[in-house]
């Protein structure tokens, strides 16, 4: 994966930044096929394929998907995992399941499995999600997210300046490249 790729060449810190993404999905999710929008059926196909082509690009497992999740609660629950451990598990076994096993990823007792699949005390996670302890992070970073523009991900970002989507490695090189000579003039 690119992204990794760079930490361990460049020593890369990443502090991930939540997104509204289908923020009007419901908890329980919504079938893509009922989902009322302004796609087309081919429009879907297509993007399901651009998203099959890129997670294969990424090495990453995938299967398409035939509902959409409600993230929010999955996104307060890797802001607490953020702040338990320094590594990224629980973010990729939070993808694993969604993108590769079609697991629900706005239910609660879903979310927990991931927690225990990490390693991480699934006690903590259940009362961080029942006090909502991190919506207020979850708010401030949907809250950037709109002051900035950022309307996909993932989008990275570094003293001012974005980079939108899934890139390769190269690009994320040049992008950090960029800045580090910005930083060293």
């Amino acid at each position: 994966m690119s992204i990794e790729k760079l930490k361990k060449e460049k020593e890369v810190t990443i502090k991930w930044r939540h997104y509204p993404l289908h923020p009007e999905i419901p908890k329980e999710g919504l079938s893509i096929r009922n989902r009322k929008n302004d796609q087309d059926k081919e429009s879907r196909r297509a993007y399901a394929q651009f998203m099959e082509d890129q997670m294969l690009t990424e090495g990453l497992p995938y299967r398409r998907r035939s509902d959409i999740n409600n993230s929010r609660m999955a996104q307060e629950l890797a802001a607490w995992a953020d702040s338990q451990v320094e590594d990224d598990g629980f973010h990729h076994n939070l993808f694993k399941a969604y993108f590769a096993d079609n697991k629900n990823i706005g239910d609660k007792e879903t979310l927990l499995e991931i927690v225990a699949e990490t390693g991480l005390d699934t006690e903590l996670a259940r009362k961080s999600l029942e006090t909502r302890s991190y919506s207020d992070e979850v708010n401030r970073d949907w809250e950037f997210a709109r002051e900035n523009g950022i309307t996909g991900v993932p989008t990275f970002f570094a003293k001012d300046l974005f980079l939108y989507g899934s890139q390769p490695y190269e690009v994320l090189e040049r992008f950090y490249n960029n800045l580090a000579k910005n930083d060293s003039a």
